[in-house]
């Protein structure tokens, strides 16, 4: 048996340790990460055991106001964390849900948890208990990355883990260090240098940046699971990453690189300094993310595949998205003026594409 609570803050700790021991725990689910996400309410929702009282399932639920009615739209990042053979541990977190949702008139749950699209006993869980799902999801329409790539450290040396790249990979990384490329831990001071690189990362590859304050925040509230790397060649940074190291996992978070000096190969070099924080600090897997479309070459994300495929990691398919509709008219309004404006959207873009 077990008991709904919503946590206090005198025992953030605790639950800290539960979702940093949990299988699949992640950063998305810490407390830390809720102070990132600054324009969102945070809500921490356990299951305890009535007997001895350890948590047994827990949902961190972020809420932010959706721009219709007054409503709002619920979303666990990575979550819940909770048993697939205990449904009572999920209807407990459940019955926290609705608690929240009626005091932010809330119409929709959205989770993304961190298990894989081949674990049938969470998937059937979640279904039984009325949540929506559809597998096989497409990239790019999950709001996580659900096709991740990842590396197998637990219990190899660095030389073991080098050893294991792609030839190419390890003669790359030789080639930084051949030609001088320093790879440092930094603090936050040399965040604007990260952020010039990103603005040029995102103009080259097409994508809106995010304002440099979410780094400044991502930084000061993971504290020390998080690092900001920068390459340097002569002088000046050439490449830089953001990292997570948490609950066993180190996650390539946000890279950025300069258009120029790429033949000094500084993104090898960088991600195998990441890889060695991984092993240094015991975790078991280094998470490379998102490689969308990794299996049509043609696609222009398949440079993306080839890079992190260098390391000879493997590519993991998760669950993907399950949505739990808390107030369906609500749901179905929302729905609607978000199609109407896509399409509306849609229509405006083609007539200004059209030559008069």
């Amino acid at each position: 048996m077990s008991a709904l609570e919503f946590l206090s803050p005198q025992n953030l700790m605790e639950y800290e340790d539960f979702v940093t021991h949990h299988p699949q725990g992640t950063f998305m689910q810490s407390y830390r990460w809720a102070k990132v996400k600054s324009n969102w309410i945070c809500s921490i929702i356990v299951s305890r055991d009535k007997e001895d009282q350890r948590i047994v399932g827990s949902m961190m639920v972020l809420v932010k106001k959706a721009p219709v009615f007054g409503a709002s739209i619920l979303y666990a990042p990575r979550g819940p964390l909770c048993p697939p053979d205990a449904p009572e541990v999920l209807e407990d977190l459940m019955a926290g849900v609705q608690m929240v949702a009626k005091k932010y008139n809330g119409f929709l749950l959205k989770i993304d948890p961190y298990v894989e699209e081949t674990d049938e006993a969470f998937i059937s869980l979640c279904t039984n208990l009325g949540f929506r799902y559809q597998p096989d999801q497409k990239d790019l329409t999950t709001v996580q990355t659900r096709i991740n790539y990842m590396l197998d450290i637990a219990g190899k040396t660095p030389e073991e883990v080098f050893a294991g790249f792609h030839s190419k990979c390890r003669y790359n990384i030789r080639v930084a260090l051949r030609h001088g490329v320093q790879c440092l831990v930094q603090d936050k001071s040399h965040l604007p240098e990260f952020y010039k690189l990103y603005q040029i990362t995102a103009e080259r590859d097409g994508f809106t940046p995010r304002p440099l304050a979410y780094f400044e925040r991502l930084l000061k509230s993971m504290q020390s699971a998080a690092r900001l790397y920068l390459c340097y060649y002569e002088g000046e940074p050439v490449s830089g990453a953001i990292a997570v190291n948490y609950a066993g996992k180190t996650c390539y978070l946000y890279g950025a690189s300069d258009n120029d000096h790429r033949n000094v190969m500084p993104n090898y070099l960088m991600q195998w300094e990441m890889i060695q924080w991984a092993i240094e600090t015991g975790c078991h897997t280094y998470d490379f993310q998102g490689i969308p479309f990794y299996d049509d070459p043609e696609s222009s994300y398949y440079g993306i595949y080839r890079f992190k495929k260098s390391f000879q990691g493997k590519v993991v398919k998760l669950v993907g998205d399950f949505d739990f509709i808390l107030r369906p008219n609500l749901y179905r309004a929302f729905t609607f003026l978000s199609s109407t404006h896509r399409k509306m959207a849609q229509r405006m873009h083609t007539s200004k594409s059209t030559p008069s």
